[in-house]
């Protein structure tokens, strides 16, 4: 991407197509995903003569699970091509008429499924359990049994078919909320040493990392600013993701959304208590970590918009897309040769949409599917280091899912997100050691090691923060407390003084960034960041100082896709997650680094 091109945000048609990813292994074209959209619809009208005879014999269920196995396969290369594109381009009106109408669609195929589970409930117990011993359901007796739990949260097939009509409308919080926050708001633009340069959710980061604090504020309240201006709407698309969250979790039967959230995973809420709570034991350490940085600054006092700047400073890096690809590549070396030779293919290949354009969706993300390709999405900068280890994480779910797809059926070929941030954190783990290990110099080691523990408070404390947040605003729903602008604003201004420390300085408007956060919109997701981030650190610790038993472990770990529930698949990977051990140890990591910072600070 040339100068000219990072100083402004282009539009779509000017991203050339090598930048950009390839989704020929999806659909090569419109035509075929209207064509794949015509067959879907057709086939749904097949799926209501199973209706009432599932219990008749195996034959008769199995013959429906095939069915259904193809027709969720072509709804689900239809709903990545959609979402990809809508994703490349949201202010595309095509894009967003496509997504609606696969929507649509989508909601009707769960409309027409409902009455699968509740039928399959009713089924004998000592029955079922006898079919699914039978050699035809193989590839399905994993992905039955973990629905055969979900019995006691199961509703009538007429109330389960009401609940599956309303997916659709369930998405416009998150819709609205994107549109708004990605299309809608105009965050101006900076005058930096470089000429006038574009303000944006992307970009927002790279203006938090400036050397030039005066620029690091200007960012920073202009950012908030727009945010401040659109705050009740805000507060209200965030209430009415909360009050369906409960609303699911009352009709199911659950005692909270947390706990229906935990569920499908076998996760207990026990594990979700202790990380909070080891993580506030920890605080004192995060309080350690800013005022080594405010010292680092030279800063009489700490704001909000230098905590993203390096401790150590003055590294220039410059890692064009190819030598980044090359880089990481080398960095997961310990991992074997197909890993490697993979990943690369992918990463320069059609994998990966590279660049920002105007109207994507900022950030990154891996989006992996069982027929086609693990696509990521970046909004790559050369010059940010942070964006070459995004490429890592991302080609960790990615293989994730490669790996996944390759060596499991259909049914239960998807991991959980608890074990996603696994693949990704451990790659950047991996990345880290590499990068110190090919030091050019002492500073660059001592940049590597801030950079370390950057990261752990961005994912270990932060989210961990963010994930108390959530469970505060559910419960306080759940209590029958009402939730308001303020109350959001309240709660979250407390958790910003408990996890910043006293001296530390915040606007008005610092609280307002609790209402910015994506994946607010998918609750009790953000958790599983700090988790992956624990065990990660425990298994790339295994991997780097072991050998060819280990390395096998690790990618039995991968292949094993949804065979197991996460907190098995990590233990027989070598970690326990459901002691609070490895976050434990995951901090002590952290007070290791952030003593020899302050050595060398």
């Amino acid at each position: 991407m040339s100068s000219e091109q990072r100083n402004t945000i282009p539009e779509r048609s000017a991203i050339p197509e090598t930048d950009q990813w390839d989704l020929s292994s999806l659909f090569s074209d419109q035509k075929g995903w209207d064509d794949a959209y015509a067959k879907l619809e057709a086939g749904l009208s097949t799926l209501q003569s199973f209706k009432g005879s599932l219990g008749t014999g195996p034959e008769q269920l199995k013959r429906y699970l095939d069915t259904i196995t193809e027709l969720e396969l072509l709804d689900e290369r239809l709903g990545y091509w959609a979402h990809l594109r809508t994703c490349e381009d949201a202010g595309n009106s095509g894009h967003q008429e496509r997504f609606s109408r696969y929507m649509a669609l989508a909601t009707r195929f769960a409309a027409e499924t409902s009455f699968f589970t509740p039928e399959l409930l009713t089924i004998d117990q000592e029955k079922i359990s006898a079919w699914l011993e039978l050699d035809d359901f193989a590839d399905y007796k994993i992905a039955l049994e973990k629905i055969l739990r979900f019995r006691e949260h199961t509703l009538s097939e007429p109330e389960e078919r009401l609940l599956a009509m309303q997916a659709e409308v369930r998405q416009t919080p998150s819709r609205a909320f994107s549109n708004l926050c990605d299309v809608d708001f105009d965050f101006g633009t900076i005058e930096t040493e470089q000429g006038e340069k574009p303000l944006s959710q992307s970009t927002f980061g790279s203006f938090l990392i400036d050397p030039d604090r005066t620029i690091r504020e200007q960012a920073y309240r202009q950012f908030y600013s727009v945010y401040n201006q659109h705050k009740n709407t805000l507060a209200t698309l965030y209430e009415g993701s909360i009050q369906q969250d409960i609303y699911l979790a009352r009709v199911k039967g659950y005692g909270s959304a947390r706990e229906k959230a935990l569920f499908p995973d076998q996760v207990p809420e026990a594990v979700y208590d202790n990380l909070l709570a080891t993580v506030r034991e920890n605080l004192p350490l995060l309080h350690r970590y800013y005022a080594l940085k405010r010292k680092a600054l030279g800063l009489r006092e700490l704001a909000h918009w230098d905590v993203y700047t390096p401790i150590i400073g003055n590294i220039k890096t410059d890692y064009p897309y190819e030598r980044a690809v090359e880089t990481v590549t080398h960095a997961l070396s310990p991992l074997g040769e197909e890993y490697c030779t993979t990943i690369k293919k992918g990463l320069l290949g059609g994998w990966v949409d590279r660049y920002e354009n105007r109207g994507k969706r900022s950030g990154a993300f891996s989006a992996g599917s069982y027929a086609g390709d693990p696509y990521i999405l970046l909004n790559y900068k050369r010059e940010v280091l942070r964006d070459l280890f995004i490429i890592a994480h991302e080609g960790g779910h990615s293989m994730h899912s490669w790996y996944s797809a390759a060596n499991n059926p259909f049914a239960h070929y998807q991991y959980t997100i608890f074990e996603a941030e696994v693949a990704s954190t451990f790659n950047e783990q991996l990345l880290a050691h590499y990068l110190t290990e090919h030091a050019e110099n002492s500073q660059m080691v001592g940049y590597i090691a801030a950079k370390q523990a950057d990261d752990i408070v961005a994912t270990l404390f932060r989210q961990t923060m963010f994930a108390e947040f959530e469970f505060l605003v559910h419960q306080r729903v759940e209590s029958g407390k009402p939730l308001s602008l303020d109350q959001f604003r309240h709660i979250y201004r407390g958790l910003l003084s408990d996890y910043f420390g006293p001296d530390f300085v915040f606007i008005e408007e610092s609280d307002l960034e609790g209402l910015r956060i994506p994946h607010f919109y998918r609750a009790f997701y953000v958790y599983k960041y700090a988790t992956g981030l624990a065990a990660s650190m425990a298994l790339s610790d295994m991997v780097l100082s072991g050998g060819e038993t280990e390395r096998k472990r690790y990618l039995s770990f991968l292949k094993s896709g949804g065979r197991y529930y996460p907190i098995e698949s990590l233990q027989n990977a070598g970690v326990d997650m459901a002691s609070p051990e490895p976050v434990r140890q995951a901090l002590s990591r952290f007070q290791v680094i952030l003593e020899r910072l302050e050595k060398q600070v």
